[in-house]
């Protein structure tokens, strides 16, 4: 015997279709049970740190090929946006660094 309440015994009866009630709750219990563990839905704290980090990297690799190949193209900035992009880099190269010890 199993007590549900009304509003979770009409969505049992909606949706079982030619099955009994125990025939459906055995199917929706079997087919959870065995559903792949691999089959997630969401992020894992280390999978979004390591996701984190990467974009950093990248952002870091980005903005280094922009700077360097501005330098090679002989113009040498003397504006306030290559010294923000210079410490922005440094910024990141720095907190990369600082996550490879970990």
């Amino acid at each position: 015997m199993l007590i549900v309440d009304a509003d979770v015994a009409g969505k049992i009866d909606e949706n079982r279709g030619d099955m009994s009630r125990s025939e459906f709750l055995n199917f929706l219990i079997d087919s959870q049970l065995k559903e792949e563990t691999g089959n997630q839905n969401y992020v894992d704290k280390e999978e979004f740190r390591q996701f984190a980090q990467g974009m950093k990297e990248l952002l870091r690799n980005f903005l280094e090929f922009f700077i360097s190949y501005g330098l090679e193209l002989g113009k040498q900035p003397k504006d306030k946006t290559f010294a923000e992009l210079s410490q922005k880099l440094q910024a990141l190269g720095s907190s990369g660094n600082k996550d490879k010890k970990l």
